[in-house]
């Protein structure tokens, strides 16, 4: 999360200081450079952006949308990240930070502009979080979602780590998918090899294939807060990625 730096006090205009204090001067209609910060005029202040995205990823995110889940990675080859939630209620403030940070996992391998099956990274950019499911009962959510068996996962991560619980909750990430369709569709509009079943779910305490994962306690919390009315998105690379 972060917060707006606050403003620095203007200087007093050098009118008010008593005169006796007035260092000499050889021109005694100069103004010093205290009285000239004084008249100055306040620089224009806009709406507050989210710091660490460059311009190019700010650009992507849609105008209409309302909420923004910013996971950042620690590197291009890291599988580590952070994950904070941004809305913005209000356009004349900006972004504001409501939820975060947290910790998360991606992919074994880090990040990718150009996601290919198996090619064990995530894949970098801005995309609509537009439907969820998972094992267990919706903890209430505004998301379509869907309850099924099928979210049930088994095995070892590649930490050894148990994979049990992984899918208890899930919120399907819109690349290479139909948004709004369940996380199950194994619809694939870029074709196979372009790789799918991206999403955000519960972390097992390690990398992933190719998801973000995030702690289950924080899974229930965002599936409580995104509203399909505020067009969330995810928001999604390591640093120099969303920098640009």
């Amino acid at each position: 999360m972060r917060t707006a730096a606050d403003a620095p006090a203007a200087d007093a205009p050098a009118s008010h200081a008593p005169a006796s204090h007035a260092p000499p001067t050889g021109n005694a209609g100069a103004a010093g450079p205290g009285a000239a910060a004084a008249r100055r005029p306040a620089a224009p202040t806009g709406p507050f952006e989210i710091r660490m995205l460059g311009q190019v990823v700010r650009s992507a995110i849609p105008a209409e949308s309302r909420q923004a889940l910013v996971v950042t990675g620690n590197s291009p080859a890291s599988s580590e990240a952070t994950a904070v939630l941004y809305t913005r209620d209000d356009p004349t403030v900006g972004w504001q930070p409501v939820a975060g940070p947290w910790p998360a996992h991606n992919a074994l391998y880090g990040w990718t502009d150009e996601h290919y099956v198996n090619d064990l990274r995530t894949p970098i950019g801005v995309y609509g979080l537009t439907a969820a499911g998972g094992r267990l009962e919706a903890p209430g959510t505004e998301l379509p979602y869907v309850q099924s068996p099928a979210f049930t996962a088994s095995g070892q991560g590649f930490d050894g780590e148990s994979l049990e619980g992984s899918f208890d909750y899930v919120i399907a990430i819109d690349y290479n998918r139909v948004p709004g369709a369940s996380p199950l569709d194994p619809t694939r509009p870029l074709g196979e090899e372009r790789g799918g079943g991206i999403w955000l779910h519960v972390d097992h305490g390690g990398p992933t294939q190719g998801c973000v994962s995030i702690p289950e306690d924080r899974m229930e919390e965002l599936l409580r807060i995104l509203d399909p009315a505020k067009v969330p998105v995810i928001v999604m690379g390591d640093v120099a990625a969303l920098a640009r």
